[in-house]
C-alpha cells in the first residue's frame, strides 16, 4: 500500500463520516479491497464506492477522503488487473482496475462541479430551466461533503494528470475523462497550458477517432483554442472541438455543429459507447451546444425547426423543449410582434402531430418560455 493510502487510512476518522446507508466505518476494508489480489473482492469494493460513497452522484462526508485514497493508489501494482462488474448497471466486458477507479474520480469531479458555474451547467443535455426550483437547499453535511470534494481537486488531478500518456487506450480515456471536470475548477485553470500539451503532443491522426475527438472535446471545454480542429479530416473530430461553451472562430465551430444537427442518424452512430462525462444521444449535446453558441436564435433557426418539425415524442426535453426555450430567452413578450423564426417555430409545433411531441407534450418548456401550453392559444398567436 502507497504511504499516502496508508496516512489516509490510519488519520481518517472513518466513524465519524457518512455515507448513503450511514456510518462509514466500512469503508476502510472497501478501499482496501480494491488492490485485492481475488478479482470478485476488487469489483465488490468498486460496487461499494457505486452505490454507498457516490449513490447516483451524490456526494457524502466521506467522498472526498475515498477520493484521496484512490488517487493515492492509481499507480498501484493491482490496476492493471481485470475485474467483471459487480453490479446490474456494470455489465460490460472485463475492465482494467485503474480504469475503472480513474473513471469513478471522474464521477466524483462531475457532481463537486454541479451549480460551480451556472452557465456551463445550461449546457447539459439534461439541463431543465425548473430543476432551480425543485432544489432543496442543502443541510449542513451536504455542503461540507461539496467543499471537501472541491478541496481535494488540486491533489486529484495531480494524480490523474500522469495516465493522461498511458499506453492502455482505455487507461488514457478514463483519465482523460476525470481529467475534463476536473480542470474545469478556477483554482486549477493554470493546469491546463500543461494538460492540453500532453494531449496534443498524443499520436495524433494515428489515434482512433474516439480518442481523438475525446481530446478536441476536453480542450473545448477547458477554452483552449481549437480552432484548427475544426478543419479536421474526421467529422465527428470537428464536432467535438466546436462543442466548447466559448469559441475563437465561433461561426465556423456553430456552422460545425449545425451540419452535425442536419444528419442527426449518423451523428449519433459516431460513438456507439458515449464520450465519458456523456449520455444519451451524443446528437443531444451538439445541440445544446450549437444554441449556447449562437448569438440569435435566427442563426441555428433553419436547423431547429426541422428538428421541431421532424416530431418524434421520445427527445421532448431534449430537442423542442431546449429550442424553445432558446426562441424565446427572455420570455415572450406580448407587446411585441414574433419575428420570422419564431413564427415559423411555432407554427411547426402547431402542425406537428400531438402524439409524436406536439404543444402537450412540450407544456413545461412552453410555460417556461411564457406561451400558452396549448394548440388553440399558440395559434391565436399567429
Amino acid at each position: 500500500m502507497p504511504a499516502a493510502a496508508r496516512e489516509l487510512l490510519l488519520e481518517t476518522e472513518w466513524d465519524a463520516l457518512r455515507h448513503a446507508y450511514g456510518s462509514a466505518a466500512d469503508v476502510p476494508v472497501s478501499l482496501c479491497s480494491l488492490v485485492d489480489e481475488d478479482p470478485e473482492g476488487r469489483s465488490a469494493a468498486l460496487a461499494a464506492l457505486d452505490t454507498a460513497v457516490l449513490h447516483q452522484g451524490s456526494l457524502y462526508t466521506v467522498t472526498a477522503p475515498a477520493a484521496l485514497f484512490v488517487a493515492a493508489i492509481l499507480d498501484h501494482p493491482m490496476g492493471l488487473a481485470a475485474h467483471e462488474g459487480h453490479v446490474p448497471w456494470d455489465d460490460g466486458p472485463p475492465r482494467r482496475l485503474r480504469a475503472a477507479l480513474l473513471a469513478w474520480l471522474g464521477q466524483v469531479a462531475e457532481s463537486a462541479a454541479h451549480g460551480e458555474d451556472p452557465a456551463r451547467d445550461r449546457t447539459h443535455w439534461l439541463w431543465e430551466p425548473w430543476q432551480g426550483e425543485m432544489r432543496r437547499e442543502p443541510g449542513p453535511d451536504e455542503l461540507a461533503a461539496l467543499q471537501a470534494c472541491r478541496d481535494a481537486r488540486p491533489a486529484l488531478y495531480d494524480a490523474v494528470e500522469p495516465f493522461l500518456t498511458a499506453a492502455e487506450p482505455d487507461v488514457r480515456e478514463a483519465a482523460l475523462g476525470a481529467a475534463m471536470p476536473l480542470l474545469s475548477a478556477p483554482e486549477l485553470a493554470d493546469r491546463v497550458p500543461r494538460a492540453a500539451a500532453l494531449l496534443r503532443a498524443g499520436p495524433g491522426a494515428a489515434q482512433a477517432r474516439r480518442e481523438r475527438a475525446g481530446v478536441a472535446r476536453a480542450l473545448g471545454m477547458w477554452g483552449a483554442d481549437t480552432s484548427d480542429l475544426l478543419s479536421d479530416s474526421d467529422p465527428a473530430v470537428r464536432v467535438c472541438a466546436a462543442l466548447g461553451p466559448t469559441h475563437a472562430d465561433r461561426p465556423r465551430a456553430l456552422a460545425v455543429l449545425l451540419d452535425a444537427l442536419r444528419d442527426p442518424r449518423t451523428t449519433d452512430g459516431w460513438f456507439p459507447e458515449p464520450l465519458p462525462g456523456l449520455d444519451g444521444w451524443f446528437r443531444f449535446t451538439v445541440l445544446r451546444s450549437a444554441l449556447a453558441l449562437a448569438e440569435s436564435f435566427e442563426e441555428v433557426a433553419p436547423v431547429a425547426v426541422g428538428i421541431v418539425a421532424t416530431g418524434g415524442g421520445a427527445v421532448t426535453d431534449f430537442e423542442r423543449g431546449p429550442i424553445l426555450l432558446r426562441a424565446f430567452p427572455g420570455g415572450h413578450d406580448p407587446a411585441r410582434p414574433l419575428t420570422s423564426a419564431q413564427r415559423d417555430l411555432l407554427r411547426a409545433f402547431v402542425d406537428g402531430d400531438e402524439a409524436t411531441g406536439g404543444i402537450g407534450g412540450n407544456g413545461l418548456w412552453f410555460r417556461a418560455a411564457g406561451l400558452p401550453v396549448d394548440r388553440e392559444g399558440i395559434a391565436a398567436l399567429l
